[in-house]
């Protein structure tokens, strides 16, 4: 792809991708006590250099648009704050490991509750197992709402993505790799390696996911 990865979001309309190469289905996967454990990767949708992706949540043709929030006369009204993460983020300090937590960015995904926890096991975090296992969790979080900082680096741990969207099965659109997220007025949030992007049409935290679509009973297909 030729241009920079970018997503500009229409007003009370779709999001508009460009220059990304991939696109997959993925799933959350559970284990026998119910615990959030892992993602599941599917099917790959086309790609083309310019895409129009549903935001209202009532597209015939997910995750692609089909004009369907003219017809409903959606309204998607950007109510995410615009400040940096480091205003509204809680710190939690561990034993070799320091957590960040931005609560407004929660979608409901629960990596962060198995075990007990990872709030809990930072108050124990100088076992070796306990302290990967933060790690684990904390890189699985969906929204990017959970970060970890190891001692001597003042940057959060992040996997490296090259440039895609992960659209979460019945759920958000994950924009991973640092893609710059464009609101219709042109303001530009804060570029973050992890973000999931509400496509139920009925977040309180737009653009961002906020985990509405556990309630209304989404469908992405």
């Amino acid at each position: 792809m030729s241009d920079s990865p970018k997503i500009k979001i229409n007003e009370d309309g779709c999001y508009i991708v460009t220059g990304l190469s991939k696109m997959t289905e993925i799933e959350r996967l559970v284990n026998e006590q119910g615990s959030a454990v892992d993602w599941k990767h599917g099917k790959e949708f086309e790609v083309k250099e310019k895409m129009a992706l549903c935001r209202c949540g009532h597209s015939k043709n997910k995750p692609y648009c089909d004009g369907t929030h003219i017809k409903i006369g959606f309204k998607g009204e950007m109510k995410a704050d615009r400040e940096e993460r480091d205003t509204r983020e809680a710190v939690y300090g561990g034993n070799g490991i320091t957590m960040t937590d931005d609560e407004s960015l929660c979608a409901g995904y629960e990596f962060c509750d198995r075990f007990g926890s990872v709030w809990r096991m930072m108050k124990i975090s100088e076992n070796h197992r306990i302290k990967e296992r933060i790690k684990k969790q904390v890189s699985l979080c969906p929204t990017g709402r959970l970060q970890y900082i190891l001692p001597g680096s003042e940057e959060p741990e992040e996997m490296h993505y090259e440039p895609k969207i992960d659209a979460v099965k019945d759920g958000p659109l994950l924009a991973l790799g640092n893609i710059p997220v464009e609101a219709p007025d042109g303001f530009v949030y804060e570029v973050r390696n992890r973000q999931a992007l509400c496509r139920c049409g009925q977040s309180g935290n737009m653009p961002f996911c906020d985990g509405t679509h556990w309630e209304n009973g989404f469908k992405s297909e």
